[in-house]
């Protein structure tokens, strides 16, 4: 079996993670790389009324499996296919459905503390942390949460200001140490984005030579 490269990458939420992650997947298509994101590995609540749910730090790591996700990074490292839980952040639970994700090649997670967690690190051949201004941050954030979640203006703030700040400086920010390349500006950052895919197009056509002792090791 071929080897495979796991990338991972981190940021503030809405930093650009998603569009940087959207640019590789473009340009190398879902046959040669997978995707995960951390949004859809928040832990189950179904336990809890919504009232409980809604009043849950879901910017803390201990809101999110790493567990389970760290597991499927291994299946999906080891050829084994797996289903991937999908997640409704206007009720704040999983839904019944899964999605079948195949392995590839190269495979990408992507979330806000994937760099914080030693479980999911251990995994990555390529770490990389999106950095973006925190204002041109929180006003794609806000436009998201609203257009997309379901949530009011006053609530996203609220919840930006009681949570999302306090835990980015507490432990988004401080995981950017764990990087190997910090990418200014996010999916705008043109000549980082062209660096990366020439890492992941010389992969593809030599395998893990590709990866010197600077990257990281599994």
């Amino acid at each position: 079996m071929k080897e495979k490269l796991c990338i991972g990458i981190a940021g503030a939420s809405g930093s650009g993670k998603t569009t940087v992650t959207r640019s590789i997947e473009e340009r190398f298509g879902t046959d040669r790389l997978t995707v995960l994101s951390q949004d859809n590995y928040y832990r189950n609540l179904d336990h809890l009324p919504f009232e409980k749910r809604a009043q849950i730090n879901f910017d803390h790591p201990k809101s999110f499996d790493n567990e389970l996700l760290s597991e499927h990074v291994q299946a999906l490292l080891q050829d084994v296919p797996i289903e991937s839980p999908t997640y409704c952040f206007k009720t704040h639970l999983r839904r019944e459905e899964t999605v079948t994700v195949l392995p590839t090649s190269v495979i990408v997670v992507e979330g806000i503390l994937v760099l914080e967690s030693a479980l999911l690190r251990e995994l990555m051949d390529i770490k990389l942390y999106v950095d973006t201004d925190a204002d041109v941050a929180f006003i794609r954030r806000l436009t998201r949460d609203i257009a997309e979640r379901g949530r009011t203006m006053a609530g996203v703030v609220e919840q930006y200001m009681d949570y999302v700040r306090p835990m980015f400086l507490q432990f988004v920010e401080p995981s950017k140490r764990h990087s190997d390349l910090i990418i200014p500006e996010g999916g705008h950052n043109e000549v980082a984005l062209r660096m990366l895919c020439a890492k992941i197009e010389i992969f593809l056509e030599r395998g893990r030579i590709v990866l010197g002792p600077e990257d990281g090791q599994r």
